[in-house]
């Protein structure tokens, strides 16, 4: 990781200095493929004051002196949104046992520096000490490969995510819905959940 970047670790009440400069940081990544989203800062807002409610959430924050680079957020997934809940309640699976790594954004200049598995670390670590849960769990946005937007030299981080430990779960989907950048309204999207099991090595 460069020598500029130093990693802040913040919980529940923690984050809320930060979440305007949070919400702007995600909305410019994530306007990226694959996920595309025309976000807007009212939305964020309210999205991120679930991780300000309790204080079992997460969050990492990347800085670069004092400029925000990249952020992590995580909280056990009985805290999330039904949407998220569902999937793991309809495959018998018990959400009080699972921890959701919600997202990671990191600015471009940023990647490859090890950042990107320190966010991974620090969520598995954070939810080992809670205690009593036994997954991590992510979803991502699944996008066709003809996709118009889709760039050439996209690389999926699937191969990433396997060394990290996770696998996706066949049967454990769900769909969720933003407005895409070339939209004219919002869609919803199809979304794949990867687990792992958090006494599993890194």
């Amino acid at each position: 990781m460069s020598a500029s970047v130093r990693l802040l670790t913040v919980t529940g009440q923690g984050l809320a200095p930060w979440l305007d400069r949070l919400a702007g940081l995600r909305i410019r990544v994530f306007r990226d493929f694959p996920y595309l989203y025309d976000g807007s800062l009212d939305y964020e807002a309210e999205y991120l004051s679930t991780y300000t409610r309790t204080e079992t959430s997460v969050c990492m924050l990347a800085l670069d002196g004092e400029r925000l680079v990249g952020a992590s957020t995580g909280l056990p997934l009985c805290h999330e949104m039904e949407a998220f809940r569902r999937p793991f309640i309809e495959q018998g699976m018990a959400i009080g046992r699972i921890f959701y790594c919600a997202e990671s954004v990191l600015l471009p200049a940023y990647r490859g520096q090890g950042i990107y598995r320190a966010f991974f670390d620090g969520r598995e670590a954070h939810a080992r000490r809670l205690g009593g849960l036994a997954y991590s769990a992510f979803c991502t946005v699944e996008r066709p490969t003809s996709h118009p937007l889709r760039p050439a030299d996209y690389q999926p981080l699937e191969p990433v995510w396997r060394h990290f430990g996770y696998r996706p779960e066949p049967g454990l989907n769900t769909r969720f819905g933003w407005k895409d950048i070339d939209q004219p309204a919002e869609t919803d999207k199809a979304m794949q959940f990867y687990l792992k099991r958090l006494d599993t090595p890194s």
